[in-house]
């Protein structure tokens, strides 16, 4: 190992060091435009700029070539001298681009902070020969400030003849291969605060809390005019590194209409905790007042795996046998989080969109269950490209939806979306080879290009039905809420679908009182005094019986009783239409132009703009964003508010009408029990025993979750919307030009 010198001549005007050869004599360089592997070992570094009040710093590395980000390494926290032995291979086209080498502060919630920057110019390397290269970190704009520096061990070596299949292999980062694979499960349970520092002018605070590991983030929920606010959720992120890893917390004071305050942070380093063991923390948080209580269990888990199609463990008769007997009937109560395993076979696609100027693409598929995201390799200009993946996944919830997204890889900035299907786990066919047409990013209508794919899902019936009655598990990759006008409209719409659907209930009861049908108002009489004269509490949920199988007699028979699904579809598509009208063309909509038929949403919307007027001008201490961001946080409560009772008003519909049958079929049994035992225990017995539960619950477990089961079991329905996105589309073959243009996302 050599240590590579520095001239004079290799610093730049601008303060960053470029590595240069201190011999006058150049190195040998193969003609040709032959591709070249980088093997970079970045060992430590010395002497770090601060960035924190502490004194200190959480330095990372970023490796670019191109203006390409192609490596990140790991944080070290709170460290002048890091020490990161992070390996990375690269192979390389050109040696005229040189490496950009830059470091940051990492700063949870906050922009991270520029640490130094170097460049390393590979035409100065020699090759087949292991270096080890010092560079001295400057800031372009300071250059006279010493910023520290950074040991690399570099060898450059060039490779002979066609490298395409290996160059497609190993295109992806060595962080997004290493981020596929994930070695364990990280369970976190916000319980509480205690003596929280008060924020707000009344003497408390709002506080949230915001977890972040890696690319991995999770936001809790606010609780309103507290000290001492008791969460009482979970979390679970994924443990990719086999040491342990940092999980990052900051608590923060929610302010409606500016930015939230920030409240402290604390920090859980996973390598002091034992696996397969629930650990209590008590942590007190740094830069404020107070302490956070957490329950973390880390837990070992190898479900998650990616391998080429000739090796599946499904296909293999004796391993089949063994996941079935791991997800029988008779261990249905080993392990419940466990619940079934998926495979997934991502066999190719056709006529996929061309993205690039070349009438061609570079499509990869990307693979999701939940928070699990697998993807493969790149296959380079093709628009019918074959992959031949397994894909496998643990199953923590039946009800999840597996998504298989298409895109096309940009060598100099993200990737382009070509299609996505969503395919709920229930309505997989096990071992059926099919063809789905892809559908746009919000999965409302089609885009160009069908992917085949084959799946088998194994799991426990038992399990799956108990763990709907738990809360469901967030994603920590959501996008932000946006206002939308069509959106609001949409949602609008839906609520008062559902509330016309009271309102025609209640006329029709009203109708009996009437006698507008003698014979319908006879027959009510006679039910009312029938049902009333021999009134028992079992009949209410025996009552709910009734619709139940009422619907699956008429599905049975064939007439099918969900055409409200029709309804929203269109109302979808109608939705479409108008976001390409609001791209394309001026020219007032249905919004300005049906008053008639949306007079009442327009009333609502001229009364927030009244309040909207009046925030504006109640205090002129406010700034303009501020208040821009007050009026846009009501739009989007208020969307979300309708959203959320649209949703729970479909779900209630979707139980009874079979649209998950699994979920009708528990929603019978849970019925049936309650009439059971109703009937037979006297109702004092079980308010007393729900109500001793109830109080004696925290004495029992003090860091017991709370939970509605009700509203857990309602979430795992789909709504009308969901019901649309998850839908399959008919094959088209020849889809008119007009169609195929509208639905381009690109």
């Amino acid at each position: 190992m050599l240590a590579l010198p520095f001239s004079a001549a290799g610093r730049s005007l601008t303060g960053i060091n470029i590595v240069a050869p201190s011999n006058a004599e150049p190195p040998h360089q193969p003609p040709g435009p032959a591709m070249y592997q980088l093997d970079i070992i970045l060992k430590k570094g010395s002497n770090l700029a601060i960035r924190d009040r502490t004194g200190t710093s959480d330095p990372y590395v970023k490796f670019k070539i191109a203006g390409k980000e192609v490596f990140r390494s790991k944080t070290i926290h709170k460290n002048l001298n890091p020490v990161w032995d992070d390996r990375v291979s690269l192979l390389v086209e050109s040696l005229k681009d040189p490496l950009y080498v830059k470091v940051f502060d990492y700063d949870f919630g906050l922009q991270d902070d520029f640490m130094g920057s170097a460049n390393l110019h590979l035409e100065s390397l020699e090759h087949q020969r292991t270096l080890d290269v010092t560079l001295d970190l400057k800031d372009p704009q300071y250059p006279e400030h010493n910023l520290g520096s950074l040991d690399l061990a570099v060898t450059l070596s060039p490779k002979e003849g066609d490298m395409r299949d290996a160059y497609q292999s190993m295109r992806l980062s060595d962080v997004h291969r290493k981020a596929q694979l994930w070695r364990g499960i990280v369970s976190i349970s916000l319980i509480e605060g205690r003596s929280l520092q008060p924020m707000d002018a009344n003497g408390f605070s709002d506080p949230y809390v915001k977890f972040r590991m890696g690319h991995q983030k999770y936001k809790s929920k606010t609780i309103p005019k507290t000290l001492n606010p008791q969460w009482r959720e979970q979390f679970d992120f994924h443990l990719y590194e086999e040491h342990g890893g940092y999980v990052d917390i900051t608590v923060w004071d929610k302010d409606a209409g500016k930015k939230d305050d920030f409240m402290g942070r604390c920090t859980v380093n996973l390598s002091h905790l034992t696996k397969e063991h629930t650990h209590k923390l008590d942590l007190p948080l740094e830069e404020g007042e107070g302490l956070l209580v957490l329950l973390v269990t880390l837990t070992a888990s190898a479900a998650v795996s990616i391998s080429d199609l000739s090796v599946n463990m499904l296909d293999d008769p004796h391993e089949r046998h063994q996941i079935m007997q791991r997800y029988s009937l008779w261990r249905s109560f080993n392990n419940l989080k466990d619940v079934g395993v998926v495979q997934v076979k991502v066999i190719r696609a056709d006529g996929l969109m061309a993205a690039d100027v070349t009438g061609k693409s570079d499509p990869f598929c990307v693979v999701e269950l939940s928070n699990d995201r697998l993807q493969t390799h790149t296959v380079y200009k093709n628009l019918n490209p074959e992959w031949n993946k397994v894909f496998t996944f643990n199953v923590k919830d039946i009800h999840s939806v597996l998504e298989v997204s298409v895109y096309d890889e940009d060598r100099d900035r993200s990737a382009d979306f070509l299609g996505k299907v969503a395919i709920p786990l229930l309505n997989i066919q096990n071992g059926e080879r099919k063809a789905y047409a892809l559908k746009s990013k919000e999965l409302t209508g089609p885009t160009k290009g069908v992917i085949f794919l084959e799946i088998d899902v194994i799991f426990n019936a038992v399990k799956a039905g108990l763990t709907t009655l738990i809360p469901i598990e967030q994603k920590y990759i959501e996008e932000e809420p946006r206002v939308s006008k069509q959106l609001l409209l949409r949602n609008f719409n839906r609520v008062r679908r559902c509330i016309m659907f009271l309102i025609n209930t209640g006329c029709y009861i009203n109708s009996c009182f009437e006698w507008d049908s003698p014979q319908r108002s006879i027959c009510a009489l006679v039910l009312f005094v029938i049902v009333v004269w021999n009134f028992e509490l079992y009949m209410i949920p025996l009552a709910l019986l009734l619709p139940l199988a009422w619907n699956y007699i008429l599905i049975a028979s064939g007439k099918d009783t969900r055409q409200d699904v029709q309804a929203m579809e269109d109302l979808l598509e109608d939705e479409d239409e108008e976001f390409d009208r609001d791209d394309k063309d001026p020219k007032p909509g249905p919004w300005e132009d049906s008053r008639d038929k949306n007079y009442i949403l327009e009333d609502m919307l001229a009364s927030w703009h009244f309040e909207w007027i009046r925030a504006m001008v109640d205090s002129e201490r406010k700034g303009f964003m501020n208040k821009l961001y007050a009026i846009q946080d009501v739009c989007i409560s208020v969307q979300n508010a309708l959203d959320e009772v649209a949703s729970y008003g479909e779900r209630i519909k979707n139980t009874f009408n079979w649209t998950v049958p699994f979920l009708s079929w528990l929603a019978i049994v849970a019925f049936g029990a309650a009439t059971t035992i109703i009937y037979f225990i006297p109702l004092r017995y079980i308010v007393l025993a729900w109500g001793v539960n109830k109080f004696t619950k925290k004495l029992r477990d003090p860091y017991t979750i709370d939970n509605n089961e009700l509203l857990d079991f309602l979430s795992r329905v789909p709504s009308d919307v969901q019901v649309v996105q998850y839908r399959e589309l008919k094959l088209d073959p020849n889809p008119s030009p007009n169609k195929r243009k509208k639905n381009n996302p690109g």
